[in-house]
């Protein structure tokens, strides 16, 4: 016999986007036996707010194997930030000692998540690394370091620096402004070449890219600076994630 529900229950309404953030391997987490996995809560904390859910997934071989089931189960996909992406996965050997926190399984996981949510055309959010992860899973390069390219290696390093954002783009869109406030940067590490089905729409006052969109896919924008971080007292910084959840829930 078929359940009956009340007339009143609107079945969309009761649906929460289901965003995959993919989760990294951690140590020494309390209330866990062995090792562990797990996410930055202020991602999850800025979907919540705009009414999304966060779905962490281990980056195991296992998770990679399974990659086209796991994002055709969800309604969108944020990578979040990180260490270094290994040097050789975009066609260059390791020249600088400051890169940091390669982890093969994050590099592998994540890449083949942005290629699958790319081949599904679902929304896709990318955070600094996740950044750095959408532009080497198409075929771009990345700056080792900014000392290499600027006078400052530290100039991008835990502040704050104006953004200048495209107008017409989806980013601007989303902000909601050409210039975003409290925009916190936290990384040694820029796009070098673009991969060419991407296309930058922002950019810090000292060149490095800030942002860039998908040519084609309806919504695949990364940004390099990390909005999570104010994004509970700064209006711009939550609308990115509560424009991205938006476009989750309306597919």
């Amino acid at each position: 016999m078929a359940t009956r529900f009340p007339k009143s229950l609107d079945a969309k309404q009761q649906v929460t986007p289901r965003i995959l953030l993919p989760g990294k391997l951690t140590s020494g987490a309390t209330g866990v036996r062995g090792d562990s996995y797990s996410n930055g809560l202020k991602y999850a904390q800025a979907i919540a707010r705009g009414g999304g859910v966060v779905m962490t997934v281990p980056p195991l071989a296992e998770s990679a194997r399974h990659v086209a089931s796991l994002v055709g189960a969800v309604d969108g996909i944020l990578i979040q930030g990180g260490g270094d992406i290994a040097p050789e996965r975009y066609g260059d050997s390791r020249r600088n000692e400051t890169v940091y926190g390669v982890v093969d399984e994050h590099d592998e996981f994540e890449i083949a998540v942005v290629r699958e949510a790319l081949q599904q055309n679902k929304p896709l959010l990318a955070i600094c690394r996740g950044l750095q992860v959408l532009n080497v899973a198409l075929g771009g390069t990345l700056h080792q370091d900014l000392g290499d390219v600027l006078p400052d290696r530290e100039s991008h390093w835990d502040t704050y620096h104006p953004i200048a954002v495209s107008e017409g783009s989806r980013l601007a869109s989303a902000l909601g402004t050409l210039t975003p406030e409290h925009a916190h940067s936290y990384h040694h590490q820029a796009l070098k070449d673009v991969a060419t089905d991407l296309v930058v729409v922002a950019r810090a006052p000292d060149g490095v890219i800030e942002a860039v969109e998908h040519r084609t896919c309806d919504f695949v924008v990364g940004v390099q600076w990390h909005p999570e971080d104010d994004a509970e007292t700064t209006e711009c910084q939550q609308r990115l994630f509560t424009d991205f959840v938006a476009k989750c829930d309306s597919r």
